[in-house]
């Protein structure tokens, strides 16, 4: 989740709200200082996507060693992604997840948060699914899964990555958690300029 600005009203309930010492918890680490710093990982090839989260208002939130990119992208190539540009990204994925998972007193499992249209999401996404079912086989699989849509798709592609990368759901996921790219960018679009902004975007998806 990308913020631009100070959390806006619709934020402020949820860290109201009692069960939240339950969520500290459960989603961030206490590091020696007292600070709170979230148990996630953003990995892209692409570098400007991830870049967006190293100049957001909430950069310091993170690690800078869990934000990990690549200067090649998967050119919305689903074997490019799988087979190719990920073997330099993939290693160093999975140590930050073991240096994490070594850091919980009870794994749970883990949360996966992708959008399958284009080579990395769907290829580099598919690869790092299977290393996990394989070095944490009992531990859960729940994936949130952003499929495209014929209406707004923007390569021939995003069909044939959407058919390989489902595959990898099946074998290695507990639950999926599907969305359309259709009707988010139907309310996005239906924004006025001033509110078109990722803060917002995280909203309408959540909701």
């Amino acid at each position: 989740m990308i913020l631009e600005s100070s959390p806006p009203q619709f934020y402020l309930s949820i860290h109201n709200h009692e069960s939240f010492t339950t969520l500290e918890y459960t989603m961030y680490v206490e590091t020696g200082a007292g600070k709170h710093v979230p148990t996630t990982i953003f990995v892209d090839l692409k570098p400007t996507v991830i870049d967006e989260v190293r100049n957001a208002a909430y950069h310091q939130l993170f690690y800078p060693k869990q934000l990990i990119s690549r200067k090649k992208d998967a050119a919305n190539n689903f074997a490019k992604g799988h087979y190719n540009v990920s073997k330099e990204i993939v290693y160093l994925f999975l140590d930050r997840i073991r240096k994490l998972a070594d850091n919980c007193t009870a794994l749970q499992g883990f949360l996966v948060f992708n959008a399958i249209g284009g080579g990395t999401g769907s290829g580099l996404r598919s690869l790092l699914l299977e290393f996990l079912s394989v070095d944490y086989g009992k531990k859960s699989n729940i994936t949130f899964t952003i499929y495209s849509s014929p209406q707004v798709s923007i390569t021939v592609a995003e069909p044939y990555n959407s058919v390989l990368s489902t595959r990898s759901l099946l074998e290695h996921t507990d639950m999926v958690v599907i969305f359309t790219m259709k009707p988010l960018c139907f309310h996005h679009m239906s924004l006025s300029s001033q509110l078109k902004t990722h803060t917002m975007s995280n909203y309408l998806y959540l909701r």
